[in-house]
């Protein structure tokens, strides 16, 4: 039923099933339908946060499918989630959410109505690709987004509930593509990426985001300065056994730099990463 793909990084490259992100996209949907017709979330101003997130993510994971099919070039990734800004843009409006966002030691930043128009586009463009690129080792693109996703999840009061579902769901896959059993391909990056984004607007969690994709923007920085820079992109060597690297062009790559380490000990080694920053957006939010 789903294409197989060989497993770079495993010995003997055995073939894995890939494409299980579809799966998230359609179950998400589901569960965010019928969060809408029990009334579960109440609409403001006509607007819905059930079906505007679902709308988002149905994007992503379309937007994923189109990358599977067509291979599609960076320069069309890069700007694609734009579209999926448009609903969130209508949403934040009608429903009132806050313009502004609140920095410790610095005070409050008004964005007045950029932040409808440049901001949130920005997020959508930003935390969908850089979501995107720090995969291609199993567990990496499912643990951490799913760490992100927890955290703000557990910051958010009046949204809670439309990501518990999906939430469990999604560490599900996690699990089972951490043991290598199957992939979640682009269609289940770009969603995750896309759910990410799009439950931080509508949840009004912009600097608790922030701080937790840090690890995201880093990658994300060192990959494209090494494009732009050096033409070169990141590659990381297997010997059978363990990922080595000879240069420090993503974060992947930094932390194999002439470090032999195992798969999995690259992805837990990300993750705590990325657990220690949405840790900390945890505390500076409740602080």
């Amino acid at each position: 039923m789903f294409p197989r793909v060989p497993d770079m990084h495993k010995e003997g490259q055995p073939l894995v099933p890939n494409g299980f992100g579809v799966l998230y996209v359609l179950f998400t949907t589901v569960y965010l339908f019928l969060i809408y017709f029990l009334g579960l979330v109440k609409s403001v101003n006509g607007v819905s946060a059930p079906l505007t997130l679902a709308v988002c993510i149905l994007f992503g994971g379309f937007m994923g499918l189109l990358d599977d099919w067509m291979d599609l070039k960076w320069r069309y990734k890069a700007f694609m989630p734009l579209i999926a800004a448009l609903p969130l843009v209508y949403f934040a409006s009608e429903y009132g959410l806050r313009t502004s966002v609140t920095i410790p030691f610095i005070g409050t930043l008004q964005f007045s109505s950029v932040y409808y128009y440049l901001i949130i586009p920005l997020i959508v463009m930003v935390i969908t690709n850089t979501v995107n690129q720090l995969g291609g080792l199993n567990g990496l693109e499912t643990i951490c987004p799913g760490i992100i996703l927890a955290g703000l999840t557990f910051l958010s009061r009046s949204f809670f509930i439309l990501m518990v579902g999906p939430l469990i769901f999604w560490f599900v896959l996690a699990t089972l593509n951490f043991k290598g059993k199957l992939f979640v391909g682009n269609s289940g990056s770009f969603a995750i990426g896309m759910t990410i984004a799009s439950f931080a607007v509508i949840a009004d969690l912009k600097l608790s985001l922030a701080i937790s994709v840090l690890p995201y923007i880093f990658n994300s920085s060192l990959v494209l300065l090494s494009v732009f820079l050096t033409r070169k992109k990141a590659r990381v060597s297997f010997d059978g056994k363990k990922l080595v690297s000879d240069h420090r062009r993503s974060l992947i790559t930094l932390i194999t730099y002439r470090r032999p380490l195992t798969e999995r000990q690259v992805v837990l080694i990300i993750s705590l990463i990325v657990a220690f920053f949405t840790v900390l957006s945890i505390l500076i939010e409740l602080l």
